[in-house]
């Protein structure tokens, strides 16, 4: 959607049961404070917003989907809502998981979900190796920051890493290290290329698609090269959490 849009801040979220959503003011939450970091002035209006969202849900009439709300940086302008089907994809990817690689690659203003940085990970996508499903950003000192369209976790000698600086908060971020906390120590730290190798295990979290497993990160695969058991029950921790909210 970054192509035809015009400049500017989004968020994006899926549905659960037709209509549903998880967490929808921390989505707006995060709209509102991108607008601030790219210095857009916008009075955002939940009550409306929410009634054009359940209006555009209504029309289109999907089983689930994945709903996406951007703000111009010009303004005066109103709000873009857009919806899609909940990619077919996203089961299998949950259940068999990935291969991810890194790229070094910065990211301007990382706090904040902006349309200029779709352009830019559109353009490190194309060189990413056939076959991977998402690239990683590495940043200069080598750190596994993010990945392009959701967050990165690595569990190393028993804990679970995340970084906590130069990437943006996801909001299936906060659940998954709700639901971790329970499981295995959280250590807000990057995993470092040079700890690959050493990983047990890895995954990614974003709010359409939940926890993906991670089996491959560049050249070095994961454990026994299948989703992990840490893994799974974090997986069934963001489902069971999603349920109860």
């Amino acid at each position: 959607m970054g192509r035809v849009e015009p400049p500017g801040v989004y968020t994006v979220a899926r549905t659960y049961r037709s209509d549903q959503a998880v967490m929808l003011d921390a989505h707006l939450d995060r709209l509102e404070e991108s607008a601030r970091l790219e210095n857009i002035p916008f009075q955002l209006d939940r009550k409306q917003l929410r009634t054009g969202l359940r209006n555009l849900l209504a029309r289109a009439e999907f089983p689930e989907a994945r709903f996406r709300i951007m703000l111009p940086s010009r303004q005066p302008a109103p709000l873009l809502l857009a919806a899609e089907p909940l990619p077919e994809t996203v089961a299998a990817v949950r259940r068999e998981g990935v291969v991810v690689a890194t790229q070094h690659i910065t990211r301007v203003n990382p706090r904040a979900k902006s349309n200029a940085w779709i352009a830019a990970r559109e353009r490190a996508q194309e060189r990413l190796p056939k076959g991977v499903y998402e690239g990683v950003v590495l940043s200069e000192a080598e750190e596994l920051l993010e990945g392009f369209s959701s967050n990165f976790y690595g569990v190393l000698e028993g804990e679970l890493r995340t970084s906590e600086e130069q990437m943006l908060y996801g909001i299936a971020r906060r659940i998954v290290l709700e639901v971790a906390a329970d499981l295995l120590p959280v250590r807000l730290e990057p995993v470092r290329r040079a700890e690959l190798p050493a990983l047990q295990e890895a995954l990614l979290s974003s709010s359409g698609r939940g926890v993906v497993p991670i089996v491959q990160v560049d050249e070095y695969r994961i454990g026994d090269g299948a989703p992990g058991p840490l893994t799974r029950s974090i997986q069934a921790g963001y489902d069971a959490w999603v349920e109860r909210h």
